[in-house]
């Protein structure tokens, strides 16, 4: 081969990996299009429409008490035909539905797959401040078919309209009776990033509810923002756009009673956990799929475990719910019990009532260092939990053990991921953490 020859090949060579690089980069970027952050109001913050001044601190941390107990029995109830899933989430988000577009404000539930708003017609609606979404004035409404695979492939019961075009119907129903029924579509849902970036997701399947009553929150919300794992939640349906990806920041609200509203949920390779001190723990497959499973191995308060693998009835593969719904961290009486006695002897102070009536192990004043640091043993991820965490002031004069007793099933709550940046990765079924300070 001649040297002009060799140069050629070698500059074709050189030329042909580029291109290739060049083209997986942009499939890449392209597949990876949704990156954006959005803020999360927590409804008891003053920049939440349910937010009461009249509310004294102690009654607001006893509603999340009380919303805490309702939703477990809600998550975790055993249904032979239906999800059975929850309408009491802690996070609002702001979104828009339709073109042109409604604005509106749903509960961010990672424990629904689901996302639906009330309709017009209404043959059932609860009150609602917002103007009620209508269809028929939507250029991007389209009703799913009957025979669509979506109709089919829902975890909630479906039915076919066939008074209607023969459109498919839903019945999600809630732990609490409540319930939404409508017609399933797709549609345009666009969010407002924190960034400035206005994000447009169309052809979304959502639900159009025309019949919808039970305990929702009152006239300031119109629906539900579906974050679970199923098909239907918004994280699924966006799919390779955000690489399965997705994370939050959850600020300590209840620290201090000092309200800080700007918690964030990230989406896409916003939603990556980087750095050093990340740990990582596998969900769990487990049925319903809405639901994010994890497997946690035991519990730690200083230097005592508790072993879940000698309490048959709290340990196996998927025995904890994540959830950013949920306030209070919650196990099964078994465990709670000892959980509760090696606190208690660790801390060696006298204990008072909870004035709230929610919680079992209460003090009249504790300094921090007088709180053991409490370790979560997930299989592969040692998560040492700060007292801001595992403490929560009830009233002026109480500290609280943010953990209890249910009967409705085990969940990680959200007081104890405030300060960790969680993060979410989907396509390699994993969870991450990182003490993060979510306030900035």
């Amino acid at each position: 081969m001649s040297k002009t020859m060799a140069n050629c090949v070698t500059n074709y060579s050189f030329f042909t990996i580029f291109v290739i690089i060049l083209s997986s980069i942009f499939q890449f970027t392209k597949a990876m299009n949704n990156v954006f952050s959005i803020d999360l109001i927590h409804r008891d913050s003053p920049n939440s429409p349910f937010y009461d001044p009249s509310l004294s601190f102690t009654e607001r941390m006893n509603n999340s008490f009380r919303r805490s107990f309702n939703r477990s029995i809600s998550l975790c109830s055993p249904s032979s035909s239906v999800v059975v899933a929850s309408n009491n989430g802690e996070y609002l988000m702001r979104y828009s539905i339709g073109t042109p577009p409604v604005h509106t404000l749903g509960v961010a539930d990672t424990g629904s797959d689901l996302t639906w708003t009330q309709c017009l017609p209404c043959k059932n609606c609860f009150k609602q401040q917002s103007r009620i979404f209508n269809p028929k004035k939507s250029s991007t409404y389209e009703p799913l078919h009957c025979s669509s695979e979506m109709c089919h492939a829902a975890n909630f019961l479906t039915s076919c309209n066939r008074m209607k075009k023969k459109t498919c119907r839903y019945h999600v129903r809630y732990g609490d009776n409540s319930y939404s029924i409508g017609d399933l579509a797709t549609e345009t849902i666009r969010f407002g990033s924190s960034k400035n970036k206005r994000v447009k997701l169309k052809k979304t399947v959502i639900g159009c509810g025309h019949n919808n009553a039970g305990t929702f929150s009152g006239d300031k919300e119109s629906g539900i923002v579906g974050l679970g794992g199923g098909k239907f939640s918004l994280i699924s349906q966006m799919g390779s756009s955000i690489g399965g990806k997705f994370s939050y920041c959850l600020a300590p609200f209840y620290q201090q009673k000092t309200y800080i509203p700007k918690s964030k949920i990230h989406f896409g390779t916003d939603g990556f956990v980087p750095g050093d001190k990340v740990v990582t723990t596998p969900l769990a497959r487990k049925f319903p799929a809405t639901y994010y499973f994890l497997t946690l191995e035991g519990v730690s308060v200083g230097k005592e475990r508790l072993d879940f693998r000698n309490v048959s009835f709290s340990y196996g593969e998927g025995n904890i719910i994540i959830d950013s719904g949920t306030v209070l961290t919650l196990f099964s009486p078994e465990i709670y019990v000892k959980l509760e006695s090696i606190v208690k002897s660790a801390i060696k102070l006298p204990t008072v009532a909870d004035p709230t009536g929610s919680l079992n192990l209460c003090y009249k004043s504790i300094s921090i260092d007088k709180i053991p640091i409490i370790t979560m043993h997930f299989i592969g991820a040692d998560l040492r939990l700060g007292p801001w965490n595992t403490f929560v002031a009830t009233s002026d004069s109480s500290m609280c053990f943010a953990f209890a007793a249910s009967f409705g099933g085990q969940i990680f709550g959200n007081i104890a991921q405030m300060n960790f940046l969680v993060g979410y990765d989907l396509k390699n079924k994993r969870v991450s953490f990182k003490a993060t300070d979510c306030s900035k």
